[in-house]
Formats: structure tokens, C-alpha cells, sequence
């Protein structure tokens, strides 16, 4: 073993600490690694590959192959072009509170959350674009404000369809 000395000076304040510090090193060891070539193994088909190759090869296909994002929405709704409701989830008669008697026929301006919202112009909007996505705050029959996630389209029929998921609510 040969010691080799090392020191640490460290300034602190007005004063100043001095320490030595000896690191061992063994003299059997070589100075430097020894460098290999990567094994590269190259194939003309995949066919030649070796059969755990090829297994790994077959679940990574599939695994692309499969849809990537299925997102399933939580709540549904289709409105008219007057802003009426026409069908309802039953998850979101629970979501708002409503029955599906009552909804059926009512604005969704009335499920707006108060000053969040100017749906005469992002109605507008919509008509114009055919296609929407984003944040809505919706408000329950008791008075609990809902932030909704959504997606909404104009349907072949002229109605719109609208998925939402719930983003949190309580506010």
C-alpha cells in the first residue's frame, strides 16, 4: 500500500482549519483499465435472431401496436343549439345533482358557475369552430362549484356532444 497525502485547507470567518487527509492505494492495482471492443452481432433477417431476441422483439411490436391513449369519459352530455340538454349520463345527473327529467330540457348555462364563464361568446366560439376542449366550471344543485376537464364536438345531427372528466371540485 502506498499513502498518498492530500491536504484541505477550509476558510471559515476571520480563521482558518487545516486538515490532512491520506488516501491508500494498493500497488496491485494497474494504473489504467484495460478497454474491450463492444460485441456487435449484426443480422440479415430476423430470422437469425436468437429465439429470446425474438420474443423481446415480438412484445415491444405489440405493445406499439396497441392503442396508446383510450381515455373513456366519466360524464356525457349532448346539448342542442339552443344550449338544452337533450341526453344526460347518469353519471352526470349524480356529478350535478339533477335527474335526468330535470336536466333534459335545461340550459347548461344554469350549471355555469356564476362569473366564471361568458357562455354567450364562447358559444359563439364553439358554433364557428366546430370543435372545443378545456376547463369548465360547472356548479352541482347544491352549490358546490365542479372544475371540469372537456372535450366537445358538433355531432352529424347539429347536436353537441360533450366528455367530461371531473378535475376538482369544491371550490
Amino acid at each position: 500500500m502506498v499513502s498518498q497525502p492530500g491536504v484541505l485547507a477550509v476558510r471559515y470567518k476571520s480563521a482558518t482549519f487545516v486538515s490532512w487527509a491520506y488516501t491508500e492505494v494498493s500497488t496491485d492495482m494497474p494504473k489504467r483499465k484495460t478497454y474491450a471492443q463492444p460485441r456487435v452481432i449484426r443480422y440479415e433477417s430476423e430470422a437469425g435472431y436468437p429465439d429470446w431476441t425474438r420474443g423481446i422483439v415480438l412484445s415491444l411490436r405489440q405493445e406499439l401496436e396497441a392503442p396508446q391513449f383510450e381515455v373513456k369519459p366519466q360524464y356525457v352530455t349532448v346539448v342542442d343549439s339552443d344550449r338544452k340538454y337533450v341526453e344526460v349520463s347518469d353519471s352526470f345527473c349524480q356529478l350535478v345533482g339533477y335527474q335526468r327529467e330535470e336536466l333534459v330540457g335545461m340550459r347548461y348555462d344554469d350549471l355555469t358557475a356564476p362569473n366564471t364563464n361568458d357562455v354567450p361568446t364562447v358559444f359563439g366560439l364553439f358554433q364557428k369552430l366546430g370543435y372545443m376542449h378545456g376547463m369548465w366550471m360547472l356548479v352541482s344543485r347544491e352549490g358546490t362549484r365542479i372544475l371540469v376537464r372537456y372535450e366537445s364536438w358538433i355531432r352529424p345531427d347539429s347536436y353537441i356532444a360533450g366528455h367530461m372528466e371531473v378535475v376538482g371540485a369544491g371550490y
